[in-house]
C-alpha cells in the first residue's frame, strides 16, 4: 500500500520582513523619500526602476497587455523557428519540475516578445486572468512596455534575476513573482530569455537557478543543431561536469569556430556579445588538425593546451558518418607545438624565463631545455 505524501500548508505571502523591505525600498527609490534611502534592493533592480522613472512612468499607470492577431503571432513564431525547436523539449521538462506550483514558463525573443509558453496552472478566476494576460504569443513584455519584470531585467542586465510582487515597477504587475535568465545564441548574442512566473504565488527564489539551468540547456541544443566538421566538448581536467556545465565548440573544416555555448566562451575567455569567429589556433596552442586526427582515431579524451598555459580536457567528435579533413602536409610534431607555447610565454613575459615558467606551471630548466632543443632542431 502506497502512503501518500503529506500535504504541507504553504504561506501565500512573503515573510513580513521581506514585504516591509520591499515597501520601504519603493518609498525610498520610487516615491522619492531620499532622506531614508538605504541599500535595500539589488543594484540591477534599482537600475530598472530608474530607467522606468527616466521614461516618465509612474507606478499608478495602468498596464495594457494588448491582444495580438493570429497573423502577428505566426510571424513571431516564424522568425524564431530555431529557438522554438531547441526550447520546446526543455519547456516540457520544466513543466514536470514546476507542476506542483502555481508557476509557468514563458519564452521571449530578444525584444521581450512572447514566442512560447508552458502549460498554465489552474486557480481562481483572477489568477487565471492575470496568467492569460501575459501568456499569449506576440505580447510585448519588454521593460518599455510593462516596466520592471524578470523579462525586461534579464534582457537589460544579461544575467539571471528573481523578482517578487512589489519589486515590479507598476502596481498592475505586482501580482506576479518571476525568475528570468537570458538566452545566448551560438554567436554569443542575446537571442531571448526564459521566464518562470507565478500569479499571487509563494515566493520561490530557487526558481532562478532552474531558469538559468534550463536556459543553458536551450543554448546547448542550439549549438548541437549547428552543422560543423568537428564538435569539441570541453571541461577542465578532473572536472566531469556533464551536459549542464560542459563547453561546446563547433569547428568548420578550416579550423574556424562557427558556434559556442556560454560555458565554452567563459572557459576560453571569449568576450560576450557577437564577435568575429575566431580560429582554433587563436584559442588552442596546437594546430586544429591534431584535434581532427584525435577524432578520427576515436580518442575519447584529449588534453589541449591553451596559450595562457592552462589546459582543458576535450572530447573531439566528428559528425555521424563523416570523415575528418585530410591530414595537412608537414603537420607539426607535438614537441614543436610545446616549444611554440613556451616561446610565446617567454615573449609575453618580455624574456623573463622565471615568470614564463611560473605562468606555464613548469620549471625554468624545462623552459631552457625545450627552447635549446628547438633552436638546435632536435
Amino acid at each position: 500500500m502506497t502512503t501518500p505524501f503529506p500535504t504541507m500548508s504553504l504561506p501565500s505571502k512573503p515573510p513580513p520582513e521581506r514585504s516591509l523591505a520591499i515597501a520601504q525600498a519603493r518609498r525610498e527609490w520610487i516615491e522619492g523619500d531620499a532622506a531614508t534611502r538605504g541599500n535595500r534592493v539589488e543594484p540591477w533592480l534599482l537600475r530598472s526602476w530608474q530607467r522606468c522613472l527616466a521614461a516618465g512612468h509612474r507606478p499608478q499607470q495602468r498596464v495594457s497587455f494588448d491582444p495580438v492577431s493570429r497573423q502577428a503571432a505566426q510571424r513571431v513564431a516564424e522568425r524564431n523557428r530555431s529557438l522554438l525547436s531547441a526550447a520546446r523539449p526543455v519547456l516540457a521538462k520544466l513543466s514536470r519540475a514546476i507542476a506542483d506550483t502555481r508557476y509557468f514558463a514563458i519564452l521571449t525573443d530578444a525584444d521581450g516578445t512572447v514566442i512560447e509558453t508552458g502549460a498554465l496552472p489552474g486557480g481562481s478566476d483572477s489568477a487565471a486572468r492575470h496568467a492569460r494576460n501575459i501568456a499569449r504569443i506576440g505580447v510585448d513584455l519588454s521593460e518599455r512596455a510593462v516596466g520592471t519584470t524578470a523579462i525586461g531585467a534579464a534582457l537589460a542586465e544579461r544575467e539571471s534575476v528573481w523578482l517578487h510582487r512589489g519589486e515590479h515597477f507598476f502596481n498592475d504587475t505586482s501580482v506576479y513573482s518571476c525568475a528570468g535568465a537570458p538566452l545566448f545564441g551560438p554567436a554569443g548574442d542575446c537571442i531571448g530569455m526564459l521566464d518562470l512566473t507565478g500569479v499571487q504565488a509563494v515566493e520561490r527564489p530557487e526558481l532562478r537557478h532552474l531558469a538559468t539551468l534550463s536556459a543553458r540547456s536551450i543554448e546547448n541544443a542550439l549549438v548541437l543543431a549547428l552543422p560543423c566538421a568537428l564538435l569539441l566538448r570541453l571541461d577542465w581536467p578532473g572536472y566531469g561536469g556533464g551536459p549542464g556545465s560542459e563547453g561546446l565548440l563547433c569547428i568548420d573544416e578550416d579550423g574556424r569556430v562557427t558556434g559556442a555555448n556560454t560555458a565554452a566562451r567563459q572557459m576560453l575567455h571569449q568576450p560576450a556579445g557577437p564577435q568575429p569567429a575566431p580560429h582554433c589556433q587563436e584559442l588552442f596552442a596546437l594546430p586544429p588538425q591534431m584535434l581532427f586526427d584525435a577524432a578520427r582515431r576515436g580518442d575519447a579524451v584529449l588534453e589541449v593546451p591553451l596559450w595562457s598555459g592552462l589546459r582543458v580536457q576535450a572530447r573531439p567528435q566528428l559528425p555521424d558518418g563523416e570523415a575528418a579533413p585530410p591530414p595537412a602536409p608537414g603537420r607539426p610534431r607535438l614537441r614543436d607545438v610545446e616549444a611554440a607555447l613556451i616561446r610565446r610565454a617567454v615573449d609575453d613575459a618580455r624574456g623573463n624565463v622565471a615568470e614564463a615558467a611560473r605562468t606555464l606551471g613548469i620549471s625554468r630548466a624545462t623552459v631552457y631545455r625545450t627552447l635549446n632543443r628547438a633552436r638546435n632542431g632536435a
